[in-house]
């Protein structure tokens, strides 16, 4: 059965991230092995879920004929979108973190890695009705 899982605390800070094995191309990422957050190395155990969302924001989502736009949001399109990871850590802390495939300018074209939330599981509803 799927457990349900509701943030326990946002966090939304740039991570440094770990690979056993680099896979290509590196703009459509997996789940890291690792993560560094703070001062502290967090080895991932399990992946338990992973998406993703090549939505345009803003101008962005304006700058395209509808046709292409319908397009780019299934394919993705160059520096846009994002690939999200809920991870269990070595510890049973669960994290939400993502790859945001934007560059940063000319000279840092890879895009960045975020550790976004801290996530907890829900309780089963005890709730009649």
């Amino acid at each position: 059965m799927d457990e349900d899982w509701v943030p326990l605390r946002f966090i939304g800070e740039e991570i440094q991230v770990q690979f056993d094995q680099v896979r290509f191309p590196l703009k459509k990422p997996i789940a890291p092995n690792r993560f560094i957050w703070g001062q502290e190395e967090l080895s991932v155990v399990t992946v338990l879920s992973a998406w993703r969302d090549y939505g345009r924001k803003g101008n962005m989502a304006r700058n395209m004929q509808p046709a292409n736009l319908r397009l780019a949001v299934k394919r993705g399109s160059w520096g846009v979108g994002r690939y999200y990871f809920r991870v269990q850590v070595q510890d049973g802390r669960v994290f939400d973190l993502y790859y945001d495939r934007a560059p940063g300018d000319a000279s840092d074209r890879l895009g960045h890695w975020f550790l976004w939330r801290e996530m907890h599981a829900a309780g089963p509803d005890t709730s009649e009705g």
